[in-house]
């Protein structure tokens, strides 16, 4: 249970992230359209003090009250039904983590059956999870679309994500700009400089396209709101207006390079992750990780050494868990390199004329009918061996 409280942190936190963000929005559109209401209200009592006030008046200013009700009912009730649509993602959610927990009344078969297609569930959500972070959302779609796990999965936040990314693949910042000013109050909570960024390369654009004029009017425009944290880097970029078109300087060409695009995917991406409190890395990936460093021994680098049940010994795996640490293994296990099986009293080690150790349960898979043994890792073949027991102290 602690590993899956530990790895299932953002499962919960995601879908907290959008009901904290949308009752924070529906708090302003309500206290918005209540205060317009409270306006045409006054209008309405300052007309009744009135000795002046006539009937057409009064009914006009009364309809305005009405119409300012209905529209503060009409806003109320779309509030709340975003709110109760991510409550119920919440609430999907904590009944899928709380599908571990063993009932009292279900007996351990039926509980053993539960927590198999429970896993089997998470896997598939991991893997979905994996994907999209990677980039294969069609993949992911049909996944998720086969495993009937899209409400338990942040399959909207990621494709929002797409669109954003694509945008900024084609050399545009609109649709990032107003992801920025849809979430403004968070990004300046966790500050962020990636507004900064596009309004500095919509900045560079202008200089590339030599529309100088139109680029010293968007700096006035936005580059004062950074000048108290960003001023060295504006500095920089408003140097840029002195250069000529085919200027080779350093400073010009590393503003000027294309791939600035590609870093600006790269942060929003990283932003967007700290928008929701996800980490760098999928919990897929953690977890992967984690299992081929738990199983990980020098023996699995050596080629003489590699068990083929061994999911670290396999050629992919082995180089995925290259720099991950090494199992702390307080006792070790003697383990046969044909069958996979621990050496012990039932499986004893035994020792052919080369030194090779195997195991005797693999003895009669290594012996051919007349009597010849093949060792599996130096392929020498001996005749009638003599075969020793060897003792481990």
């Amino acid at each position: 249970m602690s590993e899956i409280k530990a790895l299932e942190h953002a499962t919960l936190k995601v879908p907290y992230e959008m009901l904290n963000k949308r009752f924070r929005s529906a708090q302003k559109i309500i206290d918005r359209e209540v205060d317009q209401v409270t306006n045409v209200s006054r209008q309405v009592e300052k007309a009744l003090e009135s000795d002046s006030t006539i009937l057409a008046d009064m009914t006009k200013l009364m309809g305005n009250v009405a119409q300012k009700l209905q529209v503060l009912k009409r806003k109320a009730e779309e509030s709340i039904t975003d709110e109760l649509s991510v409550t119920q993602i919440c609430k999907r959610k904590l009944e899928h983590l709380k599908g571990i927990t063993p009932p009292n009344s279900v007996t351990g078969d039926l509980w053993q059956g539960s927590v198999d297609q429970w896993k089997r569930i998470r896997l598939d959500r991991l893997v979905i999870e994996h994907l999209l972070r990677m980039g294969y959302y069609e993949t992911a779609e049909e996944l998720a679309a086969r495993s009937d796990v899209r409400q338990l999965t942040n399959l909207d936040i990621f494709q929002t994500s797409r669109e954003v990314e694509d945008d900024l693949s084609s050399h545009s910042t609109t649709k990032c700009v107003l992801w920025c000013i849809d979430n403004k109050s968070k990004l300046r909570k966790i500050n962020s400089t990636i507004e900064f960024s596009l309004r500095v390369q919509e900045f560079i654009e202008l200089v590339r396209q030599n529309q100088r004029f139109e680029a010293v009017k968007h700096s006035r425009r936005y580059f004062p709101a950074y000048e108290k944290t960003q001023l060295n880097e504006i500095c920089h970029v408003m140097a840029l207006l002195a250069y000529p078109a085919d200027a080779q300087a350093e400073l010009y060409r590393k503003y000027m390079d294309p791939q600035r695009w590609q870093k600006l995917v790269l942060d929003f991406r990283h932003e967007n992750y700290r928008l929701f409190q996800l980490s760098s890395t999928s919990v897929f990936s953690a977890a992967v990780q984690a299992g081929l460093s738990a199983l990980k021994t020098p023996h699995c680098y050596a080629q003489s050494c590699r068990n083929l049940n061994c999911p670290v010994c396999q050629e992919d795996l082995n180089r995925i868990a290259l720099k991950l640490p090494y199992s702390h293994c307080v006792q070790s296990r003697l383990i046969c390199r044909v069958t996979g099986l621990p050496l012990n009293e039932h499986n004893q080690p035994m020792m052919l004329p080369n030194g090779q150790i195997f195991g005797q349960m693999a003895l009669p898979d290594i012996t051919k009918d007349d009597g010849t043994v093949t060792c599996p890792v130096t392929n020498t073949k001996f005749s009638n061996p003599k075969i020793e027991k060897v003792f481990v102290m």
